[in-house]
C-alpha cells in the first residue's frame, strides 16, 4: 500500500506531528507546513492521468486529517473552524478558535505541475486573529505571523492585481482602468495573498463568495507583513460569526490603500446576492 493509500488518521499520527510548543505562531506556521507536506505526498502518489475529482478528495481528506490530529494533540481546549469537518457551534461561545482551511485551490492542486494552491490556519482569539500561517507546499514557502517583515519592493509602475481565475469580479475590468493596473487571474486565496505579501503582486480583489476559512489566515500574514485588508467597503473583516460567508476581501500595498478605496467606490456595484456565498 502506497503512502497515499494509507488511512488518512494513521498517517496523520504517525508522520506528521509537530513540536508541542506554546508559541502559537510557531505552531500555525508548524501545522500548515505538515498538512502541505501530506499534500505534496498525496499529489505525488496520484496515477498520471488520475480522475481530477479523486485527487482533490484526496488532498481534503488527507490534509483534514492532518490538521485535525495536530489541533487535537497540542490545542485539545481550542475550538476549531474548518472548511472540510461540521460545523461545531460551540466555537461560538469559545476564546479561542482554529480557522482552517486544509486545501484552498483544490482545483489547482489537481492540475500539477500548478503551484497556486495553499494551506491555511489561523487562530481567532477573543474577538480577533492573533496568529496565522499561509502554507504554498509546491513552491515550498510558509509565510507566516511568525515571520520577521521585510521592506517591501519600490512600487512598480503598473500595479499588478490578482483575481479568482475562475470568478473574477464583475468590475474589475473598470477598477483595473482605475488604477491603470494590469489583472492577472490566479488560484487559492492563499495563494494571491503571498503573492501580495512577496511583492509579486500590489493587490488582491475579491468578490463573489468566499467563507471564514477562505480569508482568516491569508488576512492574519498579510496585515502582519503590513499589507491592508479589507472588505470591499472598507470595513474590517470579521471571523468567528453564526454565518462563517465571508463573501469579498481586499489585500493591497500600503501604498495603494487610499487610491483602491477611491477607486472602488466609484466602479464597485452594491452588494448582490452573488456575494451572498461561495468559494474563491
Amino acid at each position: 500500500m502506497s503512502t497515499s493509500d494509507a488511512p488518512a488518521s494513521r498517517v496523520a499520527a504517525d508522520v506528521f506531528d509537530v513540536p508541542d510548543t506554546p508559541d502559537d505562531h510557531a505552531f500555525a506556521r508548524a501545522c500548515a507546513a505538515a498538512a502541505g507536506a501530506r499534500l505534496l505526498e498525496i499529489r505525488a502518489g496520484a496515477a498520471p492521468g488520475a480522475d481530477p475529482r479523486a485527487l482533490r478528495a484526496a488532498g481534503d481528506r488527507g490534509a483534514q486529517a492532518v490538521l485535525a490530529g495536530l489541533l487535537a494533540r497540542h490545542r485539545p481546549l481550542d475550538s476549531v473552524l474548518s472548511e472540510e469537518a461540521a460545523d461545531d457551534r460551540t466555537r461560538l461561545t469559545a476564546r479561542r478558535v482554529w480557522i482552517v482551511d486544509p486545501l484552498d485551490g483544490t482545483r489547482e492542486f489537481a492540475e500539477p505541475p500548478r503551484e497556486d494552491w495553499a494551506v491555511h490556519v489561523a487562530l481567532w482569539e477573543a474577538g480577533e486573529l492573533t496568529a496565522g500561517a499561509v502554507a504554498l507546499p509546491a513552491r515550498g514557502t510558509v509565510l507566516s505571523t511568525a515571520d520577521t517583515v521585510a521592506a517591501r519592493a519600490p512600487r512598480r509602475p503598473r500595479p499588478r492585481m490578482l483575481v479568482s481565475r475562475s470568478r473574477p469580479p464583475a468590475f474589475v475590468a473598470r477598477l483595473a482602468e482605475e488604477l491603470g493596473a494590469d489583472v492577472v487571474p490566479q488560484g487559492s486565496a492563499g495563494a494571491k495573498t503571498a503573492s501580495v505579501v512577496l511583492g509579486e503582486a500590489d493587490l488582491y480583489v475579491h468578490a463573489g463568495g468566499q467563507y471564514e476559512w477562505d480569508s482568516a489566515a491569508p488576512a492574519a500574514v498579510a496585515a502582519h507583513h503590513g499589507c491592508v485588508v479589507s472588505r470591499l467597503d472598507g470595513s474590517a473583516p470579521r471571523f468567528n460569526r453564526p454565518d462563517p460567508a465571508l463573501p469579498d476581501l481586499v489585500v493591497c500595498a500600503p501604498e495603494l490603500a487610499a487610491p483602491l478605496r477611491a477607486a472602488l467606490a466609484r466602479v464597485r456595484p452594491g452588494p448582490s446576492a452573488t456575494e451572498a456565498g461561495g468559494t474563491v
